[in-house]
């Protein structure tokens, strides 16, 4: 934790302050504030999150998310190997793949939270400290578009923090030590004009496009992803030296995206492994990207991070009623437990599959298999492994070994 100089002090002494108003930050905020807390909710308001923006249809009901919020639906994929060979899989009546535009989403849930009563604070965070009394000083540096004096800082003073403030959290980099952040990747997408009427490389309003090709990603993906009015076209690496801009610029091309305008550009890292610990052992505890609670091999995050949210609240909440810091540990706990196998399994397939165009290319040929359609689909709109048939699991263990160790014969 670091010292900071004396700024302008609010009163109020908060029972937790949120930092950073995403959906993992407002969500937990909101909890809170339903509940009778004090809650600040700390944000810059100054930045768009760079995101595909998909959410599963459960998410509408899970988190109150109303019908208005979605600017799209998709009830499909179309996965697209280096080859240029793509598989269709629909997800049939099963559900639908949900699309947000976070221009409008993530200010909507703060706006929600402050509805329920959390005071929203204008700002970044620059300073934290404990002092003498157990609570947590925070200060925070006014954005340019709030009502504070420019260059006035605030001092936010409060029982608990929940830093939820994305993968270059400024709450973990001040109150944990240096090595103590998730691996990543970094993602960059463009936001474009839908083509109105059919696009040379296919497009679809209704379809996800996702694709597979090392000239895209050495070790992720690219996507496109339809907004309505806007659609998402980005991609993601770890790899130093690839040039996002350039992979965008030709995964435009390929998609007969070329000529839509740009609306704005995106960049920012994107976690693909939970740290280890999220909390402090006292008054301090990290959800969302910040925990690094984003799916390895999808990258799907949102609905992750509202659930994190829910379930910090609950936490936090049982700390300030008993004085006990321990029941902050329950929340990576309770995570884990309910997608910790999930996230194992997304951890390996990236591992296995990701490596070259070689394996990409076995991979969308799986990709074709009916069981491993239902399964998917089924395990990403439920949010969990599905255990209904295990035949069909049997089945695709097999057929997984043989894409891998290219034994024709097992495929049939």
């Amino acid at each position: 934790m670091t010292a900071f100089r004396e700024g302008d002090r609010m009163e109020t002494l908060y029972d937790v302050a949120v930092i950073g108003g995403g959906p993992s930050g407002a969500i937990a905020a909101e909890k809170l504030a339903r509940s009778g807390y004090r809650v600040a909710l700390v944000d810059p308001a100054d930045r768009i999150k760079p995101c595909g923006g998909a959410i599963p249809s459960r998410a509408l009901q899970d988190f109150a998310i109303p019908e208005s919020q979605l600017v799209s639906r998709a009830h499909g994929a179309r996965i697209i190997a280096p080859s240029g060979r793509s598989v269709d899989m629909k997800i049939g009546d099963r559900g639908f793949v949900g699309m947000v535009d976070r221009a409008t989403f993530d200010p909507w849930l703060r706006a929600r939270a402050a509805g329920a009563g959390a005071v929203p604070v204008t700002g970044r965070l620059t300073g934290l400290v404990e002092e003498a009394d157990g609570n947590i000083a925070l200060v925070v540096r006014p954005s340019r578009s709030s009502s504070s004096a420019e260059g006035t800082d605030l001092v936010v003073r409060a029982r608990l923090v929940i830093g939820a403030d994305g993968a270059n959290s400024a709450v973990r980099r001040l109150a944990f030590p240096a090595a103590k952040k998730p691996r990543y990747v970094f993602a960059y997408h463009e936001i474009v004009e839908s083509p109105v009427g059919e696009a040379a490389g296919g497009f679809e309003p209704e379809r996800c496009d996702v694709i597979y090709d090392g000239r895209i990603s050495p070790d992720f993906y690219g996507w496109v992803f339809p907004h309505g009015e806007h659609t998402s076209i980005g991609t993601g690496s770890a790899v130093k030296g690839h040039d996002l801009r350039e992979a965008t610029a030709a995964l435009r091309r390929s998609s007969g995206l070329e000529d839509c305008r740009i609306i704005r550009r995106e960049g920012a890292p994107l976690p693909l492994k939970a740290m280890r610990r999220w909390d402090n052992g006292r008054n301090i505890l990290l959800i969302g990207d910040a925990a690094g609670t984003v799916a390895p091999s999808s990258g799907e995050g949102i609905y992750y991070a509202m659930l994190c949210g829910t379930i910090a609240a609950d936490a936090v909440a049982a700390c300030l009623a008993t004085g006990q810091a321990t029941a902050l540990k329950e929340v990576r706990r309770r995570f884990m437990r309910e997608h910790g196998r999930v996230f194992f399994i997304l951890g390996i397939m990236q591992t296995v599959w990701y490596r070259n165009d070689r394996l990409r290319e076995k991979f969308v040929t799986m990709c074709a298999d009916p069981d491993i359609q239902r399964l998917t689909w089924e395990s990403y709109l439920d949010k969990k492994l599905t255990r209904r048939d295990p035949l069909a699991h049997i089945r695709v263990f097999l057929k997984d070994l043989a894409q891998l160790l290219g034994i024709p014969a097992a495929q049939k």
